[in-house]
């Protein structure tokens, strides 16, 4: 199926659901990046869910913010890593989908745990570096929350990403403006991220509207074009924490609390049942 806007819708059903589910979770940033898991795994990326940890041959990716793991569950089990009724057991004890995605559960699609920000882009970076190593030419692609720059090791790897020429990689930032605390230019303003990167050596994609699926599917390919040029690639993705849902929409509130059974069924009704839910 190619009807990305329907698949979109799927992915945020499920969201609302898994968090409500178990009364935790993180939909705001979940909401926000739905239709950047859509582009990449329905249009963009070249994957296998027959699940192989070393990927000869195929792009992999890499969530660096983990907290957002509902879109990234609901995305790998609509693409066919694992059953979709497995969804319902989210964040439930023994559960393989837990609240930050861990290695150790051997769930199919993940390759890093990423419950602690900060750390994706090297990990990212290291894959990137074994592709070259091994003349792999495919693609490695990582996401990373704007509120997560805060943390130092990102601008680590950034410097290491440009100084050995690693180009081809594809990082997106999701500049959602919102971290758990409030605001991001209150907590600690990131200041001119396009200068930033450019600054530190890096090619800069600005992506206006993270939450139109056709642009960042566009984006997202034009992005590869850039590749192989002796720059990584960063993409600076504009979202709406929370988008798709009215109320949640563009508040920090929605970081981390899950909807009551009135707001469930609220944000439902904002949502049309496309691929069937779980």
């Amino acid at each position: 199926m190619k009807d990305l806007k329907a698949i979109a819708s799927q992915i945020r059903r499920d969201i609302v659901r898994m968090v409500h589910g178990c009364q935790s979770g993180h939909p705001g940033g979940s909401l926000g990046c739905t239709e950047y898991f859509t582009a990449l795994y329905f249009e963009v990326m070249n994957h296998n869910p027959q699940f192989n940890m070393d990927a000869p041959g195929e792009d992999i990716f890499f969530l660096s913010n983990g907290h957002i793991s509902p879109v990234f569950y609901s995305t790998l089990a609509r693409s066919g890593y694992f059953p979709v009724e497995e969804l319902k057991t989210f964040r439930r004890i023994n559960s393989r989908l837990q609240g930050h995605p861990t290695t150790h559960e051997h769930l199919p699609g993940i390759r890093m745990a990423s419950g602690s920000l900060g750390q994706g882009m090297s990990v990212a970076l290291g894959a990137a570096l074994a592709k070259k190593m091994n003349n792999d030419d495919s693609v490695v692609y990582s996401l990373h929350g704007d509120g997560e720059l805060d943390e130092g090791q990102n601008w680590e790897a950034v410097l290491f990403a440009a100084h050995n020429k690693v180009d081809n990689i594809i990082s997106t930032i999701d500049w959602n403006g919102q971290q758990i605390d409030g605001p991001t230019d209150k907590v600690l303003g990131l200041g001119d991220l396009a200068a930033k990167f450019a600054a530190f050596g890096w090619e800069v994609v600005q992506l206006e509207n993270g939450n139109d699926v056709d642009k960042v599917a566009s984006t997202l390919k034009y992005a590869k074009t850039l590749l192989g040029n002796k720059k990584p690639v960063v993409i600076l993705m504009h979202t709406a924490m929370g988008a798709g849902v009215d109320f949640m929409q563009g508040s920090h509130e929605w970081h981390g609390i899950a909807p009551n059974d009135e707001q469930l069924s609220k944000a439902l009704a904002q949502l049309p049942e496309t691929l069937g839910d779980y």
